[in-house]
């Protein structure tokens, strides 16, 4: 795998991805294509339409032209490479696959989408059966919101993902408080001690976490030491209210909590983390706490957890300044305006 995979998958169900429209699927569901887990297979396991599999598959094309997909992306985004995983697919994949993407405002249907300015972001390019290709995009420097993928002529693919820079629309961050700590508002954990059962970024994900995994869970420490995430907001703002989540984390729940920030603008160290937002605080396990305060502008928040655990979700709710707002906006033009 490349660099590029460390970063979101802007198309994951779970962000709000979902696969829109397909020319064929007679074998297997194009909505598996999204599937947040790794692709399952059991042999020998047959449903009406043959083998079972957890990805999507089409009839054997016997005429002209080839099949496709129409996902639009969870979060729109600059897309930086996708992989096309054909895990479990062996004698079914397909030979050829590429992948265009185009920018549409609102919530077009396939239909309203056929008239888009589609770029194509990977070229054609040969597949392997049962392997998970990692494949750079073009127009790094575009946003896109829906993307579509074209397998050559026909077969299975398990997984499509997408991964890039969240570019939120400033038209759903000016003028409101918002959730500065929010995946989908342009926020990322920028770096963290330990993610030994489950990844950082998870904590900045919509909705509340059915379980365990979908929290971020440290090992246990055995050091003295602490363990700390560090989140780089989704833009400078006053922070009003933290909400530190750690539901369904009955028995690794940490014992205290501190948040501290930094404004990182202006070349200042953003690892200094000298503003105490939240002073080091008892956390209850399986308990969403709930903290008013009022900061500075800050750009970066630290997360230390004493000594360990899980926190299943982060919130950091507040304000951005005017200037702020409008270096938003003029970003988005500049991002959409191709």
């Amino acid at each position: 795998m490349t660099d590029f995979t460390s970063l979101p998958d802007l198309a994951v169900r779970a962000l709000g991805g979902s696969v829109i429209a397909a020319s064929d699927e007679s074998f297997a569901e194009k909505e598996n294509l999204l599937n947040p887990w790794p692709p399952a297979f059991s042999p020998e396991t047959f449903g009406p339409k043959g083998q079972l599999y957890d990805g999507w598959e089409t009839a054997r094309r016997r005429g002209p032209g080839h099949d496709w997909a129409l996902i639009r992306l969870g979060l729109p985004g600059r897309i930086m490479g996708v992989v096309i995983d054909t895990a479990w697919f062996k004698g079914n994949f397909p030979p050829h696959a590429s992948v265009e993407a185009c920018f549409a405002a609102g919530h077009p249907s396939p239909a309203g989408l056929a008239t888009a300015d589609w770029v194509e972001i990977v070229p054609k390019t040969p597949l392997k059966g049962d392997t998970a290709h990692a494949l750079p995009a073009r127009a790094p420097d575009r946003v896109f919101t829906h993307v579509r993928l074209n397998m050559f002529p026909d077969g299975g693919i398990a997984r499509l993902r997408v991964h890039g820079h969240v570019v939120p629309d400033p038209e759903f961050l000016t003028g409101l408080t918002v959730d500065l700590a929010a995946l989908e508002n342009g926020a990322r954990v920028v770096g963290c001690s330990d993610m030994f059962y489950s990844s950082p970024d998870n904590m900045l994900f919509p909705g509340l976490a059915r379980n365990q995994a979908e929290g971020w869970e440290t090992a246990r420490r055995r050091d003295g030491g602490n363990d700390w995430a560090e989140i780089g907001l989704a833009a400078p703002g006053t922070i009003l209210m933290a909400e530190i989540d750690t539901t369904n984390l009955k028995f690794n729940a940490p014992a205290e909590v501190r948040l501290t920030g930094i404004d990182g603008r202006g070349g200042a160290d953003n690892r200094g983390f000298s503003w105490t937002i939240l002073p080091r605080t008892p956390l209850r396990p399986d308990t969403r706490h709930r903290f008013r305060m009022a900061t500075p502008e800050v750009t970066h928040v630290r997360l230390d957890i004493y000594p360990d655990g899980g926190i299943s979700r982060l919130r950091l709710w507040g304000e951005l300044s005017p200037e702020t707002q409008r270096s938003l906006a003029r970003s988005w033009d500049g991002y959409t305006r191709h």
